[in-house]
């Protein structure tokens, strides 16, 4: 199984004692300011519920963002006109830049871009640098873009906002699930994921209230300018306050220090050999010392960066070869098939199968209900149980293969309450996946792989998931023209989600069978430390 890296780490007080100690060459006015500035920092730092609740705010802004662009209120429509020659105006984004429904489509594709491409690419930095800095830069990085947005004045403009949006979200997806997970307390560990990801369905239908409301009542623009006013402070609090530290990581902070104190100390040291007297250095000694720290920092920040990238190649075979992690993705990248099939697809199969005259209000109204009290749920149901990987995976096929039931089930009533009764149940248990099948992505590898274990998982379900499920109904549909049988195919790929999370279940043992060689040498190296160290 999966060891704790983070015993393997020496403390971070006790390494800042051992280089800083009293027998060291450091100059005493330096050792001062770096106690201070620890100090400083030390009383600066964050609860861990209001971490939990940062992080909330954070996502719910995110997934406002994306439910604000899809509301009518901000994406809008193009100038049309009826038979008898009634106009309606343009509104909206569409409206403003007169675009046809495959450009307005390719916004939703370009921040899926960014965001597929950046979310490894932070995880690995995560190695480097400190992954609490990686997220204020990302954030920053996003109140930007969304402020380019408002400012856009085309159309490939807005596409490269919408670009970097995915860049900046990234960031904060990759990173944020490792820092809730290390900050929760023991026996509420899924609590915290399903609060966390209960921000994802309230977040949307926030967004389309407020997208609706201020693109009516003002203008687009104006709702992009306001996401990023909410934003901004949470960008600065990722720079102004002490930088976390996830666990399996060591201190980036302190190794910058130290390296700073080695590159200055020997010369500071001779030049007080030489004139007995600290206070007393010729300024172009400080110019030289100054320009020799900027090429260290310089040098030392390409050969991070470099090292994170050669070490991704490294990361992802062993990722690759996680057993657990790959059914578990799996089974998620099958759920999501559905589920984003189900959001893009489902007022109007409900319109044409049981004629609602609200499908939209109807459909959106029992997601947003379903997924809040299911996410919350499962996270609860998980802990109550005690978190485990295998009593996740119980959870993920039970819940998903229950709600595959009903929402199968569902569809082939032709009452139209029978059918949201049923309906609502099958989404409320779907829902319940949630904290479980992120609970399994953050504990099934090392703890220095969880944000690429989280980013390689947002990646995969989306590329193999909603991103082609939406056009591959839509083919089925083409071909069958029957609504009612293209939902039943679809929803019986929940049944498939259920299957591979109950493979996953059944063999958890037989995974880390190719271990026990390597966990035997692991006894033997500890046994014969031990005796070592009994005739030492």
């Amino acid at each position: 199984m999966v060891t704790k890296e983070e015993d393997c780490l020496p403390p971070v007080t006790e390494t800042t004692s051992r280089c800083y100690s009293t027998s060291s060459s450091t100059p005493l006015a330096e050792l001062e300011t770096v106690r201070s500035l620890e100090i400083v920092e030390s009383s600066s730092s964050l609860s861990p519920v209001w971490l939990l609740v940062i992080f909330c705010i954070i996502n719910l802004l995110n997934y406002m963002d994306r439910g604000a662009i899809a509301s009518n209120g901000v994406n809008g429509s193009t100038r049309s006109c009826n038979d008898k020659g009634k106009c309606t105006l343009a509104t909206g984004i569409q409206g403003h830049f007169n675009l046809s429904n495959f450009e307005d489509g390719v916004l939703s594709s370009s921040f899926m871009v960014g965001l597929l491409i950046a979310s490894p690419i932070f995880a690995s930095l995560a190695k480097s640098f400190n992954p609490f800095r990686l997220i204020g830069v990302g954030l920053t990085v996003w109140t930007i873009a969304v402020l380019g947005c408002g400012s856009s004045f085309a159309f490939w403009f807005i596409v490269l906002c919408r670009m970097f949006v995915g860049v900046g979200e990234a960031s904060f997806i990759s990173l944020a699930a490792p820092f809730i997970d290390d900050n929760a307390p023991q026996e509420q560990k899924a609590a915290w994921l399903g609060l966390f990801y209960m921000c994802i369905p309230s977040g949307v239908a926030l967004g389309y209230v407020y997208g609706g409301y201020v693109g009516k009542h003002f203008s687009w623009r104006y709702a992009f300018w306001g996401e990023a006013v909410l934003m901004a402070p949470f960008a600065v609090l990722g720079f102004l306050m002490k930088p976390l530290q996830l666990k399996g990581f060591p201190s980036s902070d302190s190794i910058k220090t130290v390296r700073s104190i080695e590159v200055m100390s020997p010369s500071v040291g001779s030049e007080t050999l030489k004139n007995n007297n600290r206070l007393q250095v010729d300024n172009e000694i400080e110019h030289d010392q100054f320009e020799v720290s900027i090429e260290t920092s310089k040098s030392s920040y390409a050969n991070a960066v470099f090292k994170s990238f050669t070490g991704f190649a490294k990361d992802m075979k062993v990722l690759y070869k996680e057993k657990v992690f790959v059914v578990n993705v799996l089974g998620y990248v099958s759920y999501n098939f559905v589920i984003g099939a189900y959001s893009y697809w489902g007022p109007k199969a409900g319109y044409n199968i049981y004629k609602m005259k609200n499908a939209d209000m109807i459909f959106g109204a029992v997601t947003i209900i379903c997924g809040i009290v299911g996410t919350l749920s499962g996270g609860f149901i998980l802990d109550r149980v005690t978190a485990t990987i295998p009593n996740a995976f119980k959870l993920l096929s039970g819940a998903t293969f229950l709600g595959a039931v009903f929402c199968f089930t569902a569809f082939t009533l032709k009452s139209l309450y029978g059918f949201i009764a049923l309906f609502a149940l099958g989404e409320l248990l779907v829902f319940a996946t949630q904290a479980p099948v992120n609970y399994v992505c953050l504990h099934c590898v090392k703890p220095s792989l969880r944000p690429l274990s989280m980013a390689i998982s947002t990646v995969a379900i989306h590329i193999f998931g909603d991103v082609p499920s939406s056009p591959l109904v839509g083919i089925v549909q083409d071909h069958i023209n029957s609504w009612r049988k293209t939902t039943l195919i679809l929803t019986s790929i929940l049944f498939l989600a259920a299957a591979i999370w109950f493979i996953g279940k059944i063999n958890l043992n037989s995974f880390y069978s190719n271990d026990e060689s390597f966990l035997v040498q692991i006894k033997l190296f500890v046994a014969n430390l031990c005796f070592c160290k009994g005739y030492s």
